[in-house]
């Protein structure tokens, strides 16, 4: 496994880091909240098809890698980018492996970027879509009702922003009677439970990049105030912490990394991988995150500072779709063929 990235990742990385930082700087992520959602920044990523690039070129996209798209994803965690990237692509690539014919007008919006599709991680409960990420601001959800994989548009006018400690555009919906079936039985489940294990690849990427700017931050703030006359970065109680999550993120970013490179090279243990580098993500941004809030003391806690979006998104992404705990019985499940 050679996770090095070629010169084309290397020039994607920089595409997308430059876009990000103009368009996604703290300020306009604090202007998006509560809904969480920046339309111009989603106008500027569907512009230089952020969606198109994740969907194969025999349905009209670009053909990237779930790694390429990996690569994406930390950069949005990076900046905690007020769009919904992840969830865009994610879709796409679902619509894209399905044979009906149904797809083919949501998706040709998805790629141009004039439909937001996204996809419900939970199962329909009695007809509602529960916590649908994206679903305040989505035109089109893809959700699993049952054994039927559908289509659902989304005709709510006044949808009901469910407040979040994320910052996401996350709503309840309903499966409206114009649902459209996209498949069925096996096949429903196989690609909906697909979706799922590439959704957990990229978020775990995502919260990598929202822990390694936090621990930057941590750093950088270490060594530039001072205690007793010397940089706080100076005693052990701020350094070892520091230097213990430099090595869990390491770690976090190859297993994510990892897992997106078993899509195609080794599809026998991605779910398997998927699930335990989002869990290792969770648990790492979530830890180096709360060391890089009380680094910065009583500050660490005021609205004003930086640090604190991203303590709470490190939290609210995850959640999205359940805890760490769950993704590890996830992971079991996969490996032993049995879960709790």
């Amino acid at each position: 496994m050679d996770l090095a990235l070629s010169d084309e990742q290397e020039l994607l990385v920089t595409s997308f880091g430059d876009l990000f930082a103009k368009e996604a700087a703290p300020a306009r992520v604090r202007a998006a909240e509560p809904i969480g959602h920046d339309p111009v920044l989603w106008e500027r990523l569907a512009d230089i098809g952020s969606t198109a690039m994740a969907v194969g070129e025999d349905r009209g996209g670009w053909g990237a890698s779930l790694l390429d798209l990996a690569l994406v994803a930390e950069l949005v965690g990076r900046f905690v980018a007020p769009a919904p990237v992840i969830e865009a692509q994610v879709t796409a690539r679902l619509l894209a492996s399905t044979g009906s014919p149904a797809v083919a007008e949501a998706l040709g919006g998805a790629l141009l970027g004039t439909t937001l599709a996204t996809l419900a991680l939970r199962r329909a409960e009695g007809g509602r879509l529960p916590l649908v990420p994206a679903g305040a601001v989505a035109d089109v959800v893809v959700a699993l009702d049952g054994d039927r994989l559908l289509l659902v548009p989304n005709h709510e006018t006044e949808v009901r922003h469910v407040a979040n400690l994320g910052g996401l555009p996350l709503a309840d919906l309903a499966v409206t009677d114009d649902a459209v079936e996209l498949a069925a039985g096996d096949e429903a489940r196989t690609l909906f439970e697909t979706a799922i294990d590439e959704w957990l690849t990229l978020t775990a990427a995502a919260l990598v990049g929202i822990g390694a700017r936090a621990h930057e931050m941590a750093a950088g703030y270490a060594v530039e105030r001072q205690a007793w006359g010397v940089p706080i970065g100076t005693f052990q109680a701020i350094s070892h912490p520091l230097a213990d999550q430099a090595t869990a993120l390491d770690g976090a970013r190859l297993l994510a990394r990892k897992a997106a490179w078993s899509a195609e090279a080794a599809p026998g243990r991605s779910a398997e991988l998927a699930a335990m580098a989002f869990a290792f993500a969770a648990e790492t941004a979530r830890d180096t995150t709360y060391h890089a809030l009380h680094v910065h003391g009583g500050y660490g806690f005021m609205l004003e500072q930086d640090v604190q979006l991203y303590y709470r998104r490190a939290r609210g992404w995850a959640r999205v779709w359940g805890e760490p705990r769950a993704a590890f019985r996830r992971a079991a499940s996969h490996r032993y063929g049995q879960e709790d």
